[in-house]
């Protein structure tokens, strides 16, 4: 897959769950619908519940990826409300 290019970058990973999808709703609310987020999360709750979060908003999903540190790179593309 191509590379994303991220139009904002969120670090989650010093947060845990519910806040890490408060942060990343946040996040895009104040984004432009089309742009891309990054967040910056961890493995176990934040990687199995913010992505499905997100996903019940509307938004999509474009990438999930692995670090070498067990720590995600999770894409998102905003969707207009």
């Amino acid at each position: 897959m191509a590379y994303i290019k991220a139009d904002e970058r969120l670090d989650i990973t010093d947060v845990v769950c519910p806040v890490t999808f408060v942060k990343t709703k946040v996040a895009l609310e104040e984004m432009e619908e089309g742009q891309i987020l990054q967040v910056h999360l961890n493995d176990g709750e934040p990687v199995q519940n913010v992505p499905r979060s997100v996903k019940d908003e509307g938004h999509r999903i474009l990438k999930l990826e692995e670090n070498d540190d067990g720590t995600y790179e999770l894409f998102i593309r905003k969707v207009g409300e």
